[in-house]
């Protein structure tokens, strides 16, 4: 993105969120107000269906005070690494932000990517418990509320090779999406390629990558049958979308306002987790009807998996500090793990 073109988005902020709409006011006398919305998922993805749910209820609710336009497949020009410092800076009021792609501004986000940390949505939920008022804080620090988050499904490996064993796949160039998805690539004998989403599918055409790490929804939203031949049921990490507002914005907004955007977000979010579980036996399937084949992991192969990858655990935690570990412990604890 030009400089021009992020300066004068983030001039358009305010100008923008002001902006009359010609809708009565009911709930207090807040002036109607726009909010773009950034995602990099296209508008098939269950994600952007799901924002896009969810500013049609806030236009409903708030009587059309306050109105969200979402901007899928990253047409406002952030990619997905910068959106918590553009929500951050007021370059655009809401993203939707992968919370694995924010470890350089803030680790403990990675908590989600620990290898074989989370086996599903249940223990994911979990895991969030503990972790989601420390995501708050990371949200407060850098100007942000945290409205709902929504996980990715199971996560696969992608590749061109079919194997039963790690040493088939060795050196393998794999796209991922995050320094801990690297490390647990390179961890497994192949050679992670940090890129993001929008540059995977001209790495997959150019040949600079044989495989990509990631859910099968977002194979389908790469058309990765094209590519690629086989997807194994790997479950290595899990991720969430976090969709966050500017609290400069959110503070313009009424206090009544306020509640019924918060309130809706609580209620929405058990249903886009569901959305999310569906999506995975959706996009499955959708992948096998492009001509790839599922692979069912051969439980030594998924051995092997977890004890090469058992330190990067230990590796997450130095980065993320203490309060990492202490989320860690009471997660585990609460699933009865030592």
């Amino acid at each position: 993105m030009k400089l021009g073109r992020r300066t004068a988005l983030k001039a358009g902020v305010g100008a923008g969120a002001a902006a009359v709409i010609g809708a009565p006011s009911i709930v207090g006398a807040q002036a109607p107000m726009k909010l773009d919305l950034a995602t990099v998922w296209p508008d098939g993805n269950f994600h952007t269906k799901n924002a896009k749910r969810f500013a049609e209820e806030v236009a409903k609710a708030t009587n059309g005070q306050v109105v969200i336009t979402v901007h899928s497949g990253g047409s406002l020009g952030y990619k997905g690494p910068e959106q918590l410092n553009a929500v951050r800076d007021g370059l655009v009021p809401m993203a939707d932000i992968l919370n694995i792609q924010q470890v350089g501004e803030a680790p403990l986000l990675g908590i989600e990517g620990v290898p074989f940390l989370v086996a599903n949505p249940e223990e994911l939920k979990v895991l969030q418990k503990y972790a989601r008022p420390e995501f708050d804080k990371i949200a407060t620090k850098f100007n942000q509320t945290i409205l709902y988050t929504v996980p990715w499904p199971t996560q696969y490996l992608h590749t061109k090779t079919k194997s039963d064993t790690l040493d088939g796949l060795k050196g393998l160039k794999i796209r991922v999406p995050d320094r801990q998805a690297g490390d647990m690539v390179n961890s497994l004998g192949m050679a992670a390629v940090q890129i993001p989403w929008g540059e995977t599918v001209p790495a997959l055409a150019s040949g600079a990558v044989v495989g990509v790490t990631t859910s099968s929804v977002s194979g389908v939203d790469g058309k990765f049958w094209e590519f690629l031949k086989y997807f194994y049921k790997t479950n290595h990490v899990w991720s969430s979308q976090i969709v966050t507002i500017n609290n400069d914005t959110w503070k313009k907004i009424s206090p009544a306002n306020q509640k019924i955007i918060k309130d809706l977000a609580a209620k929405l979010e058990p249903e886009f987790w569901k959305v999310s579980v569906e999506a995975d036996a959706t996009s499955s399937k959708r992948l096998t009807e492009g001509g790839m084949e599922m692979i069912i992991v051969p439980e030594p192969m998924l051995k092997e998996m977890r004890a090469k990858t058992v330190g990067l655990e230990k590796a997450f935690v130095d980065r993320a500090g203490p309060v990492a570990a202490e989320i860690i412990a009471k997660y585990k604890k609460d699933l009865g793990r030592s």
